[in-house]
């Protein structure tokens, strides 16, 4: 496992175009929206915190970890697939899931950077306070992550490189859309609610934000994230293919 995830770590740093875009993104919107009077004002439907005190970082996170999960990993093991490293990797006693995990734990160690970097940076620049509930934030991260990046592995395990990204987009934006990306769940339609509940970034960022105010997640948040986990893991294994 380890050599694998030296090989990978030398992949990935040949071309961290991908890389610094994941990592500065979040950053990026944090401090330049932050800036914006909407984002600092107190809102009583928000219990009278600012948007930029829990909603936006927490939406920030979780569009750190979905554009890594649905663009980034497809995009990067299909253009492995094309570029004969799999087949490669193939003829070695190397099975799929140890690679697909390899991934997991590369990203998701990027994810953590672009993380505290983000929560950093939000409380120096804005005073954003950092999560309140440290060990349920950590928690709720880790789960959204795996259960993220495993519907990811599904993307990258049969769509090709050029395929991967467009895909990925197309799952992502809607996603992100029903979990309150663009506007907090609590003024959103009750039908859309419903459908983010059960969709796997919804509860993801609903936790992350529970957790950043010092509440605790929500159990069926929590079981969501982790049938999708179990679920779209297994699937990936399952239909992963070198060539």
């Amino acid at each position: 496992m380890r050599k694998i995830l030296a090989v990978e770590t030398k992949l990935l740093l040949r071309e961290p175009a991908g890389l610094i875009f994941a990592i500065l993104l979040p950053i990026g919107l944090l401090l330049i929206l932050g800036s914006l009077p909407t984002f600092r004002t107190p809102d009583p439907k928000l219990g009278g915190m600012r948007i930029i005190d829990n909603h936006f970082p927490a939406m920030m996170t979780a569009l750190a970890v979905v554009t890594l999960a649905f663009v980034f990993v497809p995009g990067a093991l299909a253009l492995y697939r094309e570029k004969g490293i799999l087949r490669r990797m193939s003829t070695t006693p190397v099975h799929p899931g140890k690679l697909l995990a390899a991934q997991l734990v590369l990203n998701g160690a990027t994810a953590v950077v672009a993380v505290l970097l983000m929560i950093v940076a939000g409380w120096l620049v804005h005073d954003v306070p950092i999560p309140k509930n440290v060990a349920g934030f950590a928690v709720s991260f880790v789960l959204g992550v795996a259960s993220l990046f495993a519907i990811g592995l599904i993307i990258a395990a049969v769509v090709g490189a050029k395929a991967a990204p467009a895909v990925g987009n197309v799952l992502m934006f809607p996603l992100l859309f029903v979990s309150g990306m663009w506007m907090p769940r609590e003024v959103m339609p009750e039908a859309l609610r419903r459908i983010g509940d059960f969709l796997p970034v919804a509860p993801f960022g609903q936790t992350l934000r529970d957790t950043w105010a010092g509440g605790s997640p929500q159990v069926l948040n929590l079981v969501v994230m982790a049938v999708t986990l179990l679920v779209a893991g297994l699937v990936a294994v399952r239909i992963f293919r070198w060539e």
